[in-house]
């Protein structure tokens, strides 16, 4: 049984992380999607709805958090029942490390799991 956290921010993120996700998944994985939104738009809500539409485990979990994303994505991960974080990255920005985005930045070689950043969407 694997524990995947898929974080994100869209909808197009949530799509990259199913497609991953998609052809890893048994029937006794677990995912927890988190939408986080700084700004409460409702970006993050449609983005947990995606998951709950593509996915097909078993179990399914989806939260929408309003907060900083790296402190939201940390406090998922303090719960401790977690063995893949699954992200997105984005442009590179103020605070972004190795091209990742600034939340990837953050969080790649500073958590205790595997992390798998996905390929920033919609960029040519």
């Amino acid at each position: 049984m694997t524990r995947f956290l898929v974080a994100t921010d869209s909808v197009h993120t949530t799509a990259a992380a199913c497609d991953y996700l998609g052809p890893r998944l048994d029937a006794d994985d677990s995912v927890r999607v988190i939408g986080v939104t700084e700004d409460g738009s409702r970006d993050a809500g449609d983005a947990v709805n995606v998951a709950s539409a593509r996915l097909t485990t078993p179990t399914v979990e989806t939260a929408v958090r309003d907060g900083e994303a790296v402190d939201e994505i940390r406090e998922e991960l303090d719960r401790g029942d977690v063995d893949e974080l699954v992200i997105g990255a984005h442009q590179p920005g103020p605070g972004a490390e190795y091209g990742l985005g600034r939340t990837a930045g953050a969080l790649v070689g500073h958590v205790d799991i595997p992390c798998v950043v996905l390929p920033p969407v919609g960029l040519e």
